[in-house]
């Protein structure tokens, strides 16, 4: 990468294409990119230091860049549409364009990697792994597609070349092939993803190439709920250690004695390297405990033992848009999560109401794709009907074009909740300014639902003060 003193970032407002662009900056190269939306990672970018723009024409990239082919490197992301403009004629004139996970592939040969993979719960649980590092002072570097409340960005920049690398693996186009890691862990391997993959087996066959690139004597951390050819696939030598809630679950790996206080979820890990006692997570939910289980006994690998474990892990504070309390008074909360999958719905709308008993939900959900909403339709429909009150806003489209017949009335018509319609923004605000038949309310999805949050914490915290 040292010959490239110019980086320019085709979707440089992704989570995961701006970690490697304040990389780059980081290590003393000029970088700029383009998105198609100002959003506040982008004016921190631009705060940081980074020329970005919005308007997707040839003459907006800056001069350095349209005047130093060869010592250029240009970054995108499978998200830019196939008719940018920016695109075609970078191409055009024969700039070396690579994929950001061929980046992350580049940046990571060599060292010692630890890679967490899954069609959820990968953002949250590399967070963690980074934290429990960090927060014992071991050095260590960490590329996350989040951006983690305790380190106040989606990037750790190492401070040797020997420290290891946490990286999110994201199977999006198998993107984690590029990869190979000396640890990997697997959260999770439901349908996604199927405009990519066609079907399951497809994405069950590209989580199965992902283990097999498990460096020689490595490691799999695997979850109980991933499929069994999962763990079939790792090479000869790597150790796979099943992890679960209950020893039944994960027989290596599993957590004891859960109790949940006020926000905070209290429990016991029991793994091969040891029981660790009395670890208290600020972050609730039942799958936030797995997701802990399987970082924290990455961390026993890196050294950490019971007394640091247990510092680190009552200090994590999550990743933005995961679990997030936007406001929280003793009567009303309201919360944001950027799940997307019907099951990341099921336990987040779960973990809420066991925290909440006998409060009324309110849900406003944005579905995010076309295909997505397509192929899981029935299965949103279920989890929203977990609350009293579900508003949908329309599909986010993010890279495709809509599909006949697809929209957000395919999943409102199955939801069972007593009281569910599809509304605007606008609508929403107007909602949360006057209504007050709700007593918890969540925002959920992964489009550009986050542009209402600071509307609704400032409607919400005057309301409710």
């Amino acid at each position: 990468m040292d010959r490239f003193p110019y980086v320019f970032f085709l979707g440089i407002g992704g989570i995961g294409m701006s970690a490697l662009a304040r990389w780059f900056r980081a290590n003393g190269h000029r970088v700029s990119g383009y998105d198609k939306t100002e959003t506040p990672l982008t004016q921190a970018l631009t705060a940081e230091g980074i020329l970005v723009h919005y308007a997707d024409a040839v003459e907006n990239i800056p001069a350095e860049i349209r005047d130093n082919l060869a010592q250029t490197l240009v970054v995108f992301t499978p998200a830019i549409p196939a008719d940018s403009q920016e695109w075609a004629w970078l191409r055009a004139q024969g700039y070396d364009i690579r994929k950001r996970s061929q980046i992350l592939g580049v940046l990571t040969q060599g060292r010692y990697t630890i890679a967490v993979a899954g069609t959820h719960g990968k953002t949250t649980t590399s967070s963690m792994v980074a934290h429990l590092l960090h927060h014992a002072g071991l050095d260590a570097g960490a590329f996350l597609g989040g951006i983690a409340v305790n380190l106040g960005s989606n990037l750790l920049l190492p401070k040797t070349p020997s420290a290891p690398i946490v990286v999110e693996a994201d199977e999006y186009d198998r993107s984690f092939l590029t990869l190979f890691p000396d640890v990997a862990i697997v959260t999770s391997t439901d349908a996604d993803h199927l405009d990519i993959y066609g079907d399951q087996p497809a994405l069950i066959d590209s989580f199965c190439q992902f283990v097999a690139q498990i460096k020689p004597g490595g490691t799999l951390l695997l979850n109980h709920t991933a499929d069994s050819r999962v763990a079939a696939a790792v090479p000869a030598g790597t150790r796979v250690i099943r992890y679960g809630l209950t020893a039944a679950q994960g027989p290596e790996l599993f957590a004891g004695d859960i109790t949940a206080k006020g926000h905070r979820f209290h429990f016991d890990l029991h793994g091969p390297r040891g029981a660790v006692a009395g670890l208290a997570l600020a972050v609730p939910g039942y799958h936030n405990v797995e997701n802990m289980l399987a970082a924290a006994a990455v961390a026993q690998m890196q050294g950490l033992g019971a007394p640091a474990l247990r510092a680190a892990v009552a200090e994590y504070r999550g990743v933005k848009r995961r679990f997030e309390f936007v406001v929280t008074t003793p009567q009303n909360v309201y919360l944001d999560d950027y799940a997307h999958h019907p099951r990341e719905i099921e336990a987040f709308l779960r973990s809420v109401r066991a925290l909440y008993p006998g409060k009324r939900l309110r849900v406003v959900f944005q579905p995010h794709l076309f295909t997505r909403t397509r192929d899981f339709a029935k299965g949103f429909s279920q989890s929203l009907s977990i609350a009293d009150e579900v508003f949908l806003l329309d599909i986010y489209p993010a890279r495709e074009m809509p599909l006949p017949g697809v929209t957000s009335e395919i999943i409102l018509a199955n939801i069972t909740a007593p009281t569910k319609a599809i509304q605007t923004k606008e609508q929403v605000l107007a909602a949360a300014k006057i209504d007050e038949s709700f007593d918890v309310l969540a925002t959920v999805g992964a489009g550009d639902i986050d542009t209402l949050v600071p509307q609704l914490k400032l409607i919400l915290s005057q309301r409710w003060q």
